[in-house]
């Protein structure tokens, strides 16, 4: 069996396989997209295709839409190229459950994914349309934290972010330069209202989407390049809004084990690809069941019936406690943590460390006790009960096949977020001090511990792609495993950067608590088991784990 149109052809063989079909035609969906298009989408990735299609699909099949998405991708093109045109579009969707079991259907709702590329004269007329097009209600993204951002870690913007701001909507590279230079397309067609919708797994994310856009718009103005008149178009949330939402669903990297039951169940061409941007995508998507939606329904020019699909519409206020329940406290913070200390004691899967009592410890403490003090109840989920079923049910599932090392990509883009705001409200609570936190501390710690690519067995290991990472690695030269005083004069650039945690870990008065954790976790092979033991067992595992520290480090000595 193929996946494709003339594929799912095969209704007997798709039953055989227990593979659900859309219950609409795809070519008259696609012709309806093409007429009239409702919904573009940037970033064609696996939430995208596993979560968010899956939507539109569910009103597709209710008779509740007849248009589908566009999808549009402005950093790796090879997605389009060699899974998006070979498969029309469509995705196979496995969803995978607790008790080994998988939910599989065809996600068909992709239209047409387009390559956002201004160099492509019929791809950037093809997206052009689209956003000429007056049908059009909404645009939304999941092109991670960092397609948003125009400065590196100096606050300098970026040489391509430069380029763009001086040569001007055709010659448009960075993704918030192609966004820009859409809405002025769209402003030059007569003006025309739109939702910009920010679905990424950030805090404020359409205040960032929005930022960024303006940021792109005002250079343009002040260079000459476009008239005053669209930098109001845009400005105006009456024509152009910026909602924002929060987004939650695990999709890792397509499984091995999925492949070959794909395989085995007769579907062809199902073998994941590594693109030339070291994307690891496969025609199916891999994934866990929960999954959850909220976005503020802020739509000028209409919207898809989303709510019908299972998404929460709510006001600004209501995201934003629930964004910031899950970003800041209940998922984000738990994953970031599990990531570096279970890449540094050599785990391979997620669901493994949860069987670690330390790590149990370490993310129930960054949940719990530290990060629920300083959320607000949204209303519509509780933050305890989304705390129960991350470490009861989600993080332990054995059939998620997701990796640490997948989860540390990117770390300095995310700590800020994930831990930055609760440290920020506990600076400005009147009864929380933030010298009291222990757990997010030891966090941060095992991160900087982690960028030395030496595991807790003092053996190399690899360190997950960042945009950081070679400057960070730079600053961290000569820290050595044994040698805890070789940090000394290398972390105030870390720790005092804000741009990095969300405010000075000086300012905070955690930098002192970080800098010992991280001794602590040098002091030589076994210390970062040792570390946690002491930061979170009893009292009776501390000191036997303490004699453990003490020999493991004395026989490095004796070896060295």
């Amino acid at each position: 069996m193929k996946l494709s149109y003339q594929g799912i052809q095969d209704k007997q063989g798709y039953a055989a396989a227990q593979v659900a079909l859309p219950q609409y035609d795809w070519a008259k969906m696609a012709e309806k997209t093409a007429e009239k298009p409702v919904w573009v989408h940037f970033g064609a990735g696996n939430i995208f295709r596993g979560f968010i299609a899956g939507l539109q699909q569910r009103l597709l099949n209710a008779g509740l839409a007849e248009s589908g998405i566009v999808a549009a991708e402005t950093f790796d093109y090879d997605i389009i190229d060699k899974i998006y045109v070979p498969h029309d579009s469509m995705t196979l969707m496995v969803s995978l459950k607790a008790d080994g079991s998988t939910q599989k259907e065809v996600i068909a709702s992709i239209a047409k994914g387009i390559k956002a590329n201004c160099a492509d004269e019929a791809q950037w007329q093809q997206l052009t349309d689209v956003f000429t097009a007056p049908s059009l209600q909404m645009a939304s993204f999941t092109i991670t934290e960092k397609g948003y951002a125009l400065r590196n870690m100096k606050g300098e913007l970026m040489p391509v972010v430069v380029s763009d701001m001086e040569n001007g909507p055709k010659q448009a590279h960075h993704a918030m330069a192609v966004v820009a230079a859409m809405l002025y397309a769209r402003y030059q067609a007569g003006a025309m209202p739109i939702a910009m919708v920010s679905m990424d797994n950030c805090s404020h994310n359409g205040e960032k989407l929005r930022a960024s856009v303006m940021e792109i718009v005002a250079a343009w103005v002040k260079n000459g390049l476009v008239p005053a008149d669209f930098e109001a178009y845009v400005n105006d949330e009456a024509r152009v809004s910026f909602p924002w939402s929060m987004i939650d669903k695990i999709t890792p990297r397509p499984a091995e084990i999925i492949e070959k039951q794909l395989m085995d169940a007769g579907f062809e061409d199902m073998q994941p690809v590594i693109t030339s941007r070291n994307t690891y995508i496969a025609p199916f998507v891999n994934a866990e069941v929960p999954q959850y939606l909220v976005v503020e329904d802020r739509f000028p020019n209409g919207r898809p019936a989303l709510d019908k699909a299972g998404v929460y519409l709510c006001d600004r206020k209501t995201v934003n406690d629930t964004e910031r329940m899950k970003v800041t406290t209940c998922l984000n913070p738990l994953h970031t943590a599990l990531a570096v200390y279970g890449c540094l004691l050599g785990y391979t899967s997620i669901a493994a460390e949860m069987k670690d009592a330390e790590l149990v410890k370490l993310v129930k403490t960054i949940g719990y006790k530290e990060g629920l003090p300083v959320v607000t109840d949204p209303g519509i989920i509780s933050p305890k009960a989304f705390i129960d079923e991350v470490v009861e049910q989600r993080l332990p599932n054995p059939f998620i096949p997701d990796t640490p090392q997948r989860i540390a990509t990117d770390t300095s883009q995310k700590v800020g977020i994930r831990f930055g705001e609760t440290i920020k409200s506990y600076m400005a609570s009147d009864t929380l001090n933030p010298a009291d936190l222990t757990a997010i501390p030891l966090a941060l710690a095992g991160w900087i511990r982690y960028l030395i690519g030496v595991d807790d067995n003092g053996a190399p290991m690899n360190v997950s792609s960042d945009p950081m990472l070679s400057t960070l690695q730079a600053a961290l030269a000569g820290v050595t495993l044994g040698q805890p005083d070789s940090v000394d004069g290398k972390l105030e650039g870390i720790l005092g950067n804000a741009s990095i945690f969300g405010v000075s870990l000086y300012t905070a008065g955690l930098a002192d608590k970080v800098t010992t954790d991280v001794k602590e976790l040098l002091a030589g092979p076994g210390a970062v088991r040792a570390t946690l033991k002491k930061h979170l067992a009893d009292r009776k595992s501390t000191r036997l784990n303490s004699s453990h520290q003490l020999i493991s480090y004395a026989v490095f000595c004796l070896k060295k």
